[in-house]
């Protein structure tokens, strides 16, 4: 795709290139925006917000990197400000130090699907879930989280670990599940 022809075309208000770039990128960034929320309908709102925020600020794109990363920078940013400004999260974006799981080191050797992964990761707590995504996914580091989320490093480090623990557990639960035949009940 000739990003460059498509970015021309959207800074001169040509519908078309919009809606070629939309196309483009919003499958892929309203599962961005899905990682960060707890529903499809949170995460729509935060990839129209998102994508407002693309053509708002079309201009500022120089070329230089890779038009989907800067799209996606966008979209992770915005789904952080909207659990921000929303009170069903705000609870939930607290971060406490006091810990609620053990933190572990263990690397289970468990295979799962990167759909069953994920949905592990969507059980997360709001709070664990962000840091998880921003650390394991996106790839900041917990300087970089901190100053994203107003916390300080070693919060988001601790918050990061227990997260991760919690993922373990739940691993090695599912493993021990399907090697015995019992299910939990939901």
């Amino acid at each position: 795709m000739d990003y460059i022809r498509l970015v021309n075309g959207c800074l001169k208000k040509e519908t078309a290139a919009q809606r070629e770039l939309y196309a483009h990128f919003a499958g892929v960034m309203l599962g961005v925006c899905y990682r960060y929320t707890k529903s499809m309908t949170d995460a729509e709102d935060v990839l129209q917000e998102g994508f407002i925020k693309v053509f708002k600020n079309l201009h500022q794109f120089k070329g230089s990197g890779e038009l989907g990363a800067w799209v996606r920078k966008i979209m992770v940013n915005t789904a952080i400000n909207y659990l921000k400004s929303q009170r069903n999260y705000q609870y939930d974006l607290s971060y406490f130090d006091n810990s609620l799981h053990p933190v572990s080191d263990d690397n289970p050797e468990i295979l799962l699907s990167t759909k069953e992964l994920a949905e592990l990761i969507r059980q997360l707590p709001t709070g664990y879930q962000t840091i998880f995504n921003l650390h394991a996914v996106e790839g900041y580091t917990h300087v970089e989280i901190g100053g994203i989320l107003g916390i300080n490093e070693g919060t988001s480090r601790s918050q990061y670990a227990r997260a991760r623990a919690l993922l373990i557990s739940w691993i090695e639960k599912k493993d021990i599940e399907n090697k015995t035949g019992i299910y939990a009940r939901k």
